[in-house]
């Protein structure tokens, strides 16, 4: 907005300003230029995946060649590279940031308040999973694969979850744990008879008769799992979460003297939202070579839709209703404003989600669109979506509770009160644990299935479709994270007001003494011998009472506004 216009008044009229006064104010769009102009971003991305849609449905009839569909997919694999290389220092130096920014005892009700909003979603996801997979009975023991089920099945157990979820909350490492997680398998235990029986061969070598060499060959014997903990390559972002709360909630107590941390903090996140802003306007090509990639790299498509399409339905039925009634009604009673005005303003980061099925590529234009569109507090947006990136998965515990019990239907179980519950808690802890990358329900799914005992074979028949199941299901995710972050910033609200007012008394103290009050000199100094700056202790005597107060004022003519 340029300066305000003057006017002179002249016998009670006013003249019209000079021409001089606004020939350098910048033209406001009226109409439909203004709504290109707010929305050009949303129909970039929009635009892309409609193109790689179509472009993918209309080279499908073609038979392309494996290095045609591989260099098609090129510019959308160098889209997702460029935005997962930007994840890990923007997690850090926004979760660094964000928590140095509260007190302890403020990150401490935040943390609290968005983890119980992320365990009660992921757990109402799971029971709406279970009433629509029941209702609708997708699972058809026609596609069973009778061949599937002579395989061993894999020991996946849910302690194992939980203790690894556990071992990357807590790394050994931390430079490690930005290119390995771990994780349980299990192997063959080495058996000391198996050894002493291979001695006992060789030395058997030199024996004639048969029934010496029958002696020295052992019957074989079943074989024994045992739990391995091993390291697999991808970033153990849960391990860094955690680290950069602790690192930042310890940087906010020491005062100014970790400033400098901060702001250096700040500045990176700074640098790395601007560096989103410069790729997302490569999001047509990205998105568009990502998604028809997908399309074509898929053998029979007409066929895997036509079988699986009652589960797909499902899942596709579950997002819909969480989306567009379930968030909205929990937006509009905690926050008591528009909710799909809100939902509006994060249909591009969601595009984005959607594409990628990450819901860790979506972040950074997650921040973009909170920040900057919604308006949401920053100390809030940088302290939950790292954490709900990587904790809440609604759309996930949806998806795992309709394909076990869409797995078990498809076997002819009967599943009892108990195996339903079974499947409730397990869906949600497990989505809980779930790493935030493409197709990792997959394998969490495993754990479900051998809770219930049901053929973890069949699972193979879900990879066919879940490249686009996936992506529905991350946009759950995604959408979880923002409706947490605005949740909590409202129940939040007269603490962060609370800070701001603290912030304004702090600066505004008389430059000579932490709390107003003169420091007496030392014995021997004179006033020119004293400190240039003050010595501000950690702790800033403040009257809060009237803070408050002054809080739940604004906060009342706030809401007589609304």
């Amino acid at each position: 907005m340029g300066p305000p216009n003057m006017t002179a008044a002249v016998h009670g009229t006013e003249l019209p300003p000079k021409t001089t006064e606004r020939c350098d104010a910048p033209l406001e769009l009226t109409g439909y230029r203004k709504w290109l102009s707010d929305n050009l971003m949303l129909l970039v991305t929009l635009s892309g995946v409609m193109l790689g849609v179509i472009l993918g449905l209309s080279l499908r009839p073609l038979q392309l060649h494996e290095d045609s569909i591989m260099l098609i997919s090129y510019p959308g694999e160098l889209f997702m590279r460029v935005l997962k290389l930007m994840i890990l220092p923007l997690v850090i130096s926004s979760l660094i940031a964000g928590s140095a920014s509260l007190n302890a005892k403020m990150n401490g009700k935040i943390a609290l308040r968005t983890l119980v909003y992320f365990a009660t979603t992921s757990l109402f996801n799971a029971a709406l999973g279970i009433a629509l997979v029941m209702l609708i009975h997708p699972g058809n023991p026609d596609l069973h694969n009778a061949d599937d089920r002579a395989s061993d099945k894999r020991a996946v157990k849910l302690l194992d979850s939980l203790l690894d979820l556990g071992r990357n909350v807590f790394p050994d490492n931390l430079f490690q744990a930005s290119i390995q997680q771990a994780h349980t398998v299990y192997l063959p235990k080495p058996s000391v008879l198996h050894s002493l029986n291979d001695t006992a061969n060789d030395t058997a070598v030199g024996i004639v008769h048969g029934v010496e060499a029958q002696r020295q060959i052992p019957e074989m014997e079943p074989v024994v799992l045992v739990r391995d903990v091993q390291y697999r390559s991808g970033t153990n972002t849960l391990g860094i979460v955690f680290f950069c709360l602790v690192f930042g909630t310890v940087l906010g107590t020491i005062g100014q003297k970790g400033q400098v941390v901060v702001d250096f903090f700040a500045a990176v996140f700074e640098v790395i939202m601007k560096m989103v802003t410069c790729v997302m306007w490569l999001t047509p090509v990205g998105i568009s070579s990502v998604i028809a990639g997908k399309i074509l790299s898929v053998d029979n498509l007409s066929l895997v839709m036509a079988q699986l399409v009652w589960f797909i339905i499902t899942v596709a039925i579950g997002v819909v209703i969480y989306q567009l009634i379930v968030m909205q009604f929990i937006y509009f009673v905690f926050v008591r404003r528009n909710p799909f005005k809100f939902y509006k303003g994060l249909i591009e980061a969601m595009l984005t989600a959607f594409a990628t099925a990450s819901t860790a590529a979506a972040l950074p234009l997650t921040f973009r669109c909170m920040n900057e569109k919604l308006r949401i507090d920053p100390r809030i947006t940088r302290f939950v979506l790292p954490i709900g990136c990587n904790i809440n998965m609604d759309g996930t515990a949806l998806f795992i509770a309709v394909a076990s019990i869409f797995i078990a239907q498809m076997s002819g179980m009967v599943l009892g009160f108990g195996e339903l519950l079974t499947v409730l808690l397990t869906s949600t802890a497990a989505s809980m644990s779930s790493a935030s990358v493409p197709s990792a329900a997959l394998v969490l799914l495993l754990v479900v299935l051998t809770a219930i005992d049901a053929p973890v074979q069949d699972v193979t028949l879900l990879f066919a479709v879940d490249w686009f199941v996936d992506r529905i299901r991350t946009t759950n995710n995604m959408l979880g994270d923002c409706y947490a972050a605005a949740v909590v910033e409202e129940l939040s609200r007269k603490e962060l007001m609370a800070l701001d007012a603290a912030a304004v008394n702090y600066q505004d103290m008389p430059a000579g003494t932490p709390n107003g009050h003169h420091v007496g000199l030392l014995e021997g100094q004179t006033e020119l011998e004293s400190p240039g700056k003050c010595q501000l202790n950690d702790s800033v005597v403040v009257d809060m009472s009237a803070v408050m107060n002054n809080v739940n004022l604004q906060q009342e003519q706030s809401n007589r506004r609304v």
